[in-house]
């Protein structure tokens, strides 16, 4: 039976708390706006903002209200004085951590978009795309597609919103960049819907953040990120850097991951959203670099180190996205906090080699050797 369109595209149900300060969050939001206690996360300090559960999960659970909302939640918190006070203290040692991480990049005498290809050129984070090609087994694939479900159900928003930020090449490029992702128009091609029908096809829940429970915490600062640039002008040349980051290191990958279900026995359903990027991608990566954070910095030169900040945070945090999902494989141990959910019954369930059970490869035992990062 097909889902309700409410679940499947959002409002998502709130997420369970991990720690105090997202309980007292969580609480607050199954309650009429009001104000919160003025010494709520005033001590904030994390060890390592990035694998911080619970400010990780607050952050995220602030965010959501300026995209889908959470549902039964008044939407009258959105704007609530309070909780926009405790998310800018959140964000406080989220930034500084992500600059600590990034460091500050100089921009070369080429200009902005060499500074890019530089970024990219220099970045040897772990093997991940390569692993999933090449010896990743379904369960491992999975979680892989659960982790990145909690952006790609709504690829392109947090992006979205420098639009109405930018003005002249730089907003005509973004624009062109945009439309592709939304799939000119047509929901069928949306690239968030195409990864449904990945999620589908693998046998997943494709409700609208369904695996949030299930990620950890540095699979939600891959996402804060993308937030934290998107609201904040003062940081849109930073958000479009991560987007160039983004566009300028996907074709491959996605190439990649196409065929590593391909060799999982999975069909043109299943690949269709990687085999979309291989091609997209390759086009956005010059637009993103030359018109649109070109188009920028030419607009507002001013911008141009924020642009290569942006740039410089987006692949530091993938890395230590990357490396939390092999060094758990490579452990025997589960990416996420608790294991995907068996593939639902046969209708919907995966293609799987014929010689392989689906049942088995679901529940088999990921060992190190299956796991052993693959150079590229």
């Amino acid at each position: 039976m097909p889902e309700p369109a409410d679940r499947r595209w959002g409002p998502a149900s709130l997420p369970q708390p991990r720690g105090p300060l997202s309980a007292a969050v969580t609480d607050a939001l199954r309650l009429p706006p009001h104000d919160l206690p003025p010494d709520l996360g005033v001590d904030l300090d994390p060890a390592d903002a990035f694998v911080d559960e619970d400010l990780q999960l607050t952050l995220f659970l602030c965010y959501e209200l300026h995209y889908r909302g959470w549902r039964g939640v008044d939407e009258g918190w959105e704007w609530q004085p309070t909780l926009l006070a405790l998310r800018a203290r959140a964000e406080r040692p989220f930034e500084a951590a992500l600059r600590r991480l990034a460091g500050a990049p100089t921009v070369p005498a080429g200009g902005v978009a060499a500074g890019l290809g530089e970024l990219v050129a220099a970045d040897d984070g772990p093997p991940l795309a390569a692993t999933l090609q090449r010896r990743a087994d379904l369960t491992q694939f999975r979680e892989f597609v659960a982790h990145r479900s909690v952006y790609h159900l709504r690829e392109a928003d947090p992006h979205s919103w420098a639009l109405p930020r930018l003005g002249g090449p730089a907003k005509a490029a973004l624009v062109e960049i945009q439309t592709d992702e939304y799939g000119n128009g047509r929901l069928d091609r949306m690239h968030a819907e195409l990864f449904r029908r990945t999620l589908d096809r693998l046998g997943m829940d494709t409700g609208y953040a369904a695996h949030l429970d299930l990620v950890p915490a540095v699979t939600l600062a891959t996402n804060n990120l993308m937030s934290l640039f998107g609201l904040h002008r003062r940081l849109r040349g930073a958000l479009l850097g991560h987007l160039a980051a983004f566009e300028m290191t996907s074709s491959l990958p996605n190439r990649r991951y196409g065929n590593g279900l391909r060799r999982l026995g999975l069909d043109e359903v299943a690949t269709r959203f990687y085999d979309e990027h291989v091609e997209a991608d390759a086009v956005h990566e010059q637009i993103a670099a030359h018109d649109l954070c070109g188009g920028l910095v030419r607009a507002e030169p001013a911008l141009a180190p924020d642009v290569l900040f942006g740039a410089a945070a987006a692949l530091a945090v993938d890395r230590l996205f990357a490396a939390h999902l092999l060094d758990s494989w490579a452990a025997g141990r589960s990416s996420l906090r608790s294991p995907v959910p068996p593939p639902v019954p046969p209708g919907v369930a995966p293609i799987v080699p014929p010689t392989v059970s689906l049942a088995v490869a679901a529940s088999a035992a990921v060992t190190p050797s299956a796991a052993r990062p693959v150079a590229v």
